[in-house]
């Protein structure tokens, strides 16, 4: 077939939206309801998307949205999902789509209490590592030495840990993805579709206005947050972890890029002394070790 004859792709999250200029989420959106289908019920906390979904020009996705307070998500998505089983609604997906506030922070109750449970829901947290939507404050998930208006200085404490603490659920389905590897992203969302049973992916949504980055080096920095080991690309299924990707490459040390390639791109890391940018790459060496261990595992 020629590409003049094929059929056009019909986007499921459409263009138009009040996303910010670079920002991920509409791609990101995109691709996890091109997998999930039409029966797909979204539960959005407050955060960014929704703003982005509930823009006064109309709702930019093609599916169902329930807007959500922010400690709520897992607790309403567990409520829908029952009542549809109830009604016999044995493929409707229900997913979460909350930020890493409402993930890490206002919401974990709510969701460790979903996981512990095992409800049949998928979450997805798009970590743009602090509440961006009501101004850029910290959360437990922004990274150490990242400025934001609650840490000017630059935040102290390390990030939260949160794809391994959600494994420690025993869950049947844990995974980390990112932007800049959609193939990747997509077949972690394929995957967690045919699973029963509480699924969950971190999805690492780098934020330019938040991150102090030019808007057109979105997928870039995303890239580098993987190709230098901050964020390792992973999934974790009935136990077993798996490095993804390239990923697989980067256990060996040498493979991997320096930290501050990706630290010099982003205003918010510009405060950063020699010491504090040496501690943050013994962290994630450290972390790769950990990781090492858990592949030999």
């Amino acid at each position: 077939m020629s590409l003049i004859t094929q059929p056009k792709r019909i986007p499921k999250f459409f263009r138009g939206n009040a996303a910010c200029p670079g920002c991920p989420i509409p791609r990101e959106l995109d691709i996890l309801l091109e997998e999930l289908g039409e029966k797909t019920v979204l539960v959005v906390p407050a955060s960014c998307s929704t703003v982005i979904l509930g823009d006064t020009s109309g709702m930019p996705a093609t599916v169902p949205v329930v807007h959500s307070a922010f400690a709520a998500p897992a607790a309403i998505a567990s409520g829908i999902v029952r009542a549809l089983r109830m009604r016999g609604e044995k493929d409707a997906i229900v997913t979460v789509w909350a930020g890493d506030g409402s993930t890490g922070d206002i919401g974990f109750a709510a969701l460790s209490g979903a996981a512990e449970r095992n409800e049949d829901i998928f979450y997805v947290c798009y970590d743009n590592e602090a509440y961006m939507n009501t101004g850029i404050q910290r959360s437990s998930l922004t990274p150490k030495g990242a400025w934001t208006t609650t840490t000017p200085e630059g935040k102290r404490e390390f990030k939260k840990p949160l794809p391994f603490i959600m494994a420690e659920h025993k869950i049947p389905y844990v995974a980390t993805a990112s932007i800049a590897y959609p193939f990747d992203y997509q077949a972690k969302v394929k995957k967690a579709k045919q699973i029963h049973g509480f699924r969950y992916i971190h999805l690492l949504s780098p934020c330019p206005p938040g991150w102090r980055f030019d808007s057109s080096l979105t997928v870039e920095i995303a890239k580098l947050a993987v190709e230098t080991g901050v964020w390792p690309l992973f999934e974790i299924e009935n136990g077993e972890f798996r490095l993804t990707s390239v990923s697989k490459t980067l256990i060996d040390k040498n493979n991997r890029k320096p930290v501050i390639e990706y630290l010099k791109l982003q205003g918010r890391f510009s405060k950063l002394t020699e010491e504090e940018i040496k501690e943050i790459q013994e962290s994630i060496d450290e972390m790769w070790e950990e990781i090492k261990a858990m592949v030999k595992k």
